[in-house]
């Protein structure tokens, strides 16, 4: 066989495969959107290219009296915009401290914020559950916000220290040399150079609060102060309810947020996928 014919052969697998996980991915998201273009309620009814398509359900999330759809949306946004905020300044001051000073234990505690990833935050959730009643924080969004922010820490610091190990230590040497201190090395030196890993850690901490179910299922359990996936689920789960083209509707929603994220992140993800934990 001939390098040319063995060249298109390995490239026609390879667009095959492509089309055939495009298929994979899309298949449900197009069910999705058809179901939720249905009128009536009923999953069984209903057809992934409806003859007569509405917006009855896009609409009865936000206008009727009795959804708590948009305040669901709400909380979902507050609990991921400060997960994101709060994500980010911790790991970064905890990755830029393991990357560039050196301490007693500076080996030993980086591979123990790992080991601590390693078991999953349910394991530790009857604690935290006693922790937050202790503290007042059970039934609030602060409370699910810090346990959030406290569960990314450790594979996050990972990364962006990774990161920050790329980072050549002549510029910090070079920095201190014309009198800056640490806080304007750290503020004008390293996190631009980190904007990529700082892009990629944004985007997932605030992918996290949109797709989680458990942990706000375990924390939350007033109506007004559920996120959308544990407000999605209720509203399929209540005794005779019927509301699968609604769910549909209120899922399909929830890729506007994150998609705008990732447009907005997106020239700096490709880098900074690549580039974090490279070097640690």
């Amino acid at each position: 066989m001939s390098a040319k014919w063995k060249s298109r052969l390995e490239l026609t697998g390879i667009y095959t495969f492509i089309l055939f996980m495009f298929i994979v991915i899309m298949y449900p998201l197009i069910w999705a959107l058809g179901v939720s273009l249905n009128p009536g309620t009923s999953l069984y009814s209903a057809k992934i290219i409806p003859e007569n398509w509405s917006l009855e359900h896009y609409s009865w999330l936000f206008m009727d009296p009795s959804s708590q759809y948009a305040l669901w949306y709400k909380n979902t946004l507050i609990v991921a915009s400060w997960k994101t905020v709060l994500s980010l300044i911790v790991t970064t001051f905890l990755a830029y401290a393991f990357s560039r000073y050196n301490f007693k234990g500076r080996k030993h505690g980086l591979y123990a914020i790992l080991l601590i990833k390693m078991f999953p935050v349910l394991m530790g959730m009857v604690a935290l559950y006693i922790l937050l009643n202790i503290l007042g924080l059970l039934d609030t969004l602060a409370g699910l916000i810090l346990i959030y922010v406290g569960s990314s820490i450790p594979m996050h610091a990972f990364l962006i220290k990774g990161y920050f190990d790329t980072i050549p230590r002549d510029l910090d040497e070079s920095a201190k040399i014309d009198g800056a201190g640490h806080f304007r090395i750290f503020f004008q030196i390293i996190l631009p150079l980190a904007k990529p890993i700082l892009a990629v850690v944004a985007l997932f901490n605030f992918m996290t609060p949109f797709m989680d179910f458990l942990l706000p299922r375990i924390v939350i359990r007033s109506s007004e102060n559920y996120t959308l996936a544990v407000g999605l689920f209720n509203l399929v789960n209540q005794e005779f309810s019927n509301n699968f083209t609604r769910f549909a509707a209120g899922s399909m929603l929830i890729a506007i947020p994150i998609a705008a994220v990732f447009l907005f992140l997106q020239r700096f993800l490709i880098s900074g996928l690549t580039a974090g934990a490279t070097k640690t």
